[in-house]
């Protein structure tokens, strides 16, 4: 087996993106494509495990810078400044999205017709943002991602299924949020799940969320993590056909 990563640079909401290809490049033809939106702090390393944990299974996966100039910020309060302002203006979140849709539909081993998008935290935020844009997404994938937007009325523009993979005692995904998100996705036709996980607050697919020293907030937890990934290649087979690589 040999993944071929590759820097793939863009412009998007006005800043140069650095983001990384993954590719397993003994799969044959064509494979559907998978963008990858990171945590609210920058494309890290969990989202760039993810891309090649994808592409080892015949997916092609580009993990997606969200700061620009492949930026990652460790200050929870500077990124809270970025954010907020992007939440209300959701043609900035969702130009960053696009921005990697359009690099990930110029590679030559992507099936154009077989797109998803997966995300962590605001990254989850991105896909479903992307989603409701009307972009041309077979599945939109959230783990611990918010839920609200500015623009519930966009959710009729969804073509595709969703999946948000949300933890039961996360407080930023209160349950009046899951609330208005399944209202959202009910008056808006689409075809959606959300899987719930028990005892399981914010970022339990990071290893390193433990580091943050607040296990009430942001807490990995590995059978809410490796179940979420199970219920997104469950989805996937659903959409795109089997898993291109067993």
């Amino acid at each position: 087996m040999a993944i071929k990563t590759e820097i793939l640079s863009y412009e998007a909401d006005g800043l140069t993106m650095i983001s990384h290809f993954f590719v397993e490049e003994s799969v044959a033809g064509l494979r559907p494509g998978v963008l990858v939106f990171p945590e609210a702090f920058g494309l890290g390393d969990h989202a760039k495990a993810r891309a090649e944990q994808l592409a080892a299974l015949g997916y092609a996966a580009l993990a997606c810078d969200l700061h620009g100039s492949g930026r990652v910020i460790s200050s929870v309060e500077e990124v809270m400044g970025i954010l907020g302002p992007m939440r209300q203006d959701l043609t900035r979140t969702r130009a960053r999205a696009r921005g990697g849709l359009d690099a990930l539909l110029t590679r030559p081993e992507v099936n154009g017709s077989k797109v998803a998008a997966i995300g962590f935290c605001f990254g989850g935020t991105m896909a479903l943002e992307l989603a409701r844009s009307g972009a041309d997404l077979a599945a939109a994938v959230g783990f611990h991602s918010g839920l609200a937007t500015v623009a519930a009325q966009d959710a009729k523009n969804i073509v595709g299924k969703v999946l948000v993979c949300i933890g039961a005692d996360d407080p930023g995904v209160p349950p009046e949020e899951r609330a208005g998100f399944e209202k959202e996705m009910r008056e808006g036709g689409v075809d959606w799940r959300m899987h719930l996980y028990g005892k399981v607050v914010h970022s339990f697919t990071n290893r390193n969320a433990d580091e943050l020293g607040q296990p009430e907030l942001a807490r990995y937890d590995a059978s809410a993590d490796a179940r979420s990934w199970l219920e997104m290649l469950a989805l996937f087979d659903e959409v795109f056909g089997r898993t291109p690589v067993a």
